[in-house]
């Protein structure tokens, strides 16, 4: 079997992609201590977006139209339109009770009518003041223009305050409204971590006919994993991958994008830093104490967590024409976090790290599309654990585990017989629907063929392979008595080898 030629697997497209010119800030919005975003706690520990990029050298990136500040986040857009909140105001209490976030929605819905309320004294005033203006042309005696002129500058006083009282209570919506999660899908099940939904197992653990080993025993045994040597360099929980599995390391990535490729996604290899306000951008939080994402120093910039950060962020401000869509990307980078209170015998070996690489898979696509693009990314998901000859189970996360930008989200469970007693299963990947939630921040929107007005795009993301982790179930999984790993047979082009060891 030999590996396709890039080539031959990638369709050719040309994005016609319009970007819009980012419209200014409000005077006194934007400063350089954001507030941190909501942020719920999972058991992942991991909840990481997206950073703005340039379309150049993509397809077709010639035919895009740049405005004056393309390219820039407008960090206090709301997640959720505060014009549906009276209307949709028990679906908002809902996925707020059942991701257990204890939020007023009807002192936030009174925020907004508070708002507008003041947006329209501003108006009024401004149209006093429009009208003393017009006046002001016309001949008037000394005294009358005195007097206009004493009358206009209590006008403008009165604007100026108007403003100002409109200002800060813009900042007070937005600071509610950003404390709101994404609408639940009605098939998510309601409840805690522990209460997912089982929806497949597929495979049998197999039978090993000896006591199985965990993946650092078998790693250590084999010399391919270096923990010790990385702690003195880079400190607890990195690691240097040697021999076969830098090899398998590298194998993965190329193994997973031959997978995607064919499907009508676009190979992409992203930057490892994005901006704080992408991050925000997505609804998650860069800075406080449980975040899980590395800040660098005297820099606005952070490590990300997941391509799903730059790949989302690449198209912030952006105006797709309908024929588009779905635009899908596979991204490639390094992945960072922090693991802030991760512990225990699951984080153990390579299964929870600080540094790790993942191909992403992302989409962006018409509304009406997203649930069943959210199967299609499932399925990739469930096709590559297959071809890697893993048992694995699919669930269906429950609410309070979901995270703040996810409608829905399935996750791969792989089995790791060297995991806990006797063998569990553990995560290895995770594809979700976040519906219009990231898109109405980042400005992503498209238009649909004969219309002028623009709507938001769905955007779902979900992981096509994270190395550390497929390792651990390749090494668990494909064992052998005498210490070797077999190489399942779909990797094996990729390797150029069938088996790792013994030694």
């Amino acid at each position: 079997m030999s590996i396709p030629h890039l080539r031959s697997l990638v369709p050719f497209r040309h994005p016609r992609t319009i970007v819009e010119k980012a419209s200014p800030l409000p005077a006194g919005i934007r400063r350089k201590g954001l507030d941190p975003a909501f942020e719920v706690k999972s058991r992942r520990l991991a909840s990481f977006s997206q950073r703005i990029g340039s379309n150049q050298g993509m397809p077709g990136a010639g035919n895009a139209i740049h405005g004056k500040g393309w390219g820039r986040v407008l960090p206090y857009a709301p997640m959720l339109d505060a014009r549906i909140l009276q209307d949709r105001r028990d679906e908002i209490v809902e996925s707020c009770r059942a991701r257990f976030i204890n939020v007023d929605i009807d002192a936030t819905i009174a925020l907004h009518e508070r708002t507008n309320a003041l947006r329209t004294k501003l108006n009024e005033a401004n149209r006093l003041r429009n009208e003393h203006q017009k006046a002001g042309k016309k001949r008037l005696d000394e005294r009358a223009r005195e007097a206009h002129t004493i009358e206009g500058r209590r006008l403008k006083d009165e604007v100026g305050a108007h403003e100002n009282e409109l200002r800060v209570a813009e900042q007070e919506l937005e600071r509610a409204l950003r404390c709101l999660p994404n609408f639940l899908h009605p098939d998510s099940p309601r409840g805690r971590e522990e209460d997912f939904n089982l929806l497949a197992t597929i495979g049998e653990p197999r039978a090993l006919g000896f006591d199985a080993k965990d993946h650092l025993e078998l790693a250590t045994a084999l010399d391919l994993v270096d923990f010790e040597r990385a702690a003195r360099v880079s400190g607890q929980k990195f690691y240097y991958l040697k021999r076969e599995v830098a090899l398998l390391e590298i194998a993965l990535q190329r193994f997973a994008l031959d997978r995607l490729l064919p499907e009508g996604f676009i190979p992409i290899v992203t930057p490892d830093l994005a901006r704080p306000d992408v991050i925000e951008g997505l609804g998650f939080s860069p800075r406080g104490e449980e975040t899980q994402i590395y800040s660098v120093a005297d820099h606005e910039l952070c490590l990300i967590g997941t391509a799903e950060i730059t790949l989302g962020g690449m198209y912030a401000d952006t105006i797709f024409s309908e024929e588009e869509l779905p635009l899908k990307l596979a991204g490639v980078s390094h992945c960072f976090r922090t693991e802030a209170g991760a512990h225990g015998r699951e984080s153990k070996g390579l299964y929870r790290v600080h540094q790790f690489t993942k191909v992403e898979m992302f989409v962006f696509c018409r509304p009406e599309d997203s649930d069943a693009q959210h199967v299609e990314l499932l399925r990739l998901e469930k096709q590559i654990f297959d071809a890697l000859e893993i048992p694995y189970r699919v669930i269906d996360i429950a609410s309070a585990d979901l995270g703040a930008p996810a409608y829905r989200k399935f996750d791969l469970e792989a089995w790791m017989p060297g995991r806990g007693e006797a063998g569990e299963y553990g995560e290895v990947t995770s594809t979700s629907n976040c519906t219009d939630f990231q898109a109405r921040r980042l400005k992503i929107r498209f238009r649909r063929a004969g219309e002028k007005k623009n709507e938001l795009v769905h955007t779902l993301n979900g992981t096509a392979i994270s190395n550390a982790r497929a390792i651990v179930a390749l090494l668990e999984n494909h064992q052998q008595a005498d210490g070797s790993i077999t190489i399942p047979k779909a990797l094996v082009p990729y390797m150029g080898m069938d088996r790792i060891g013994p030694r």
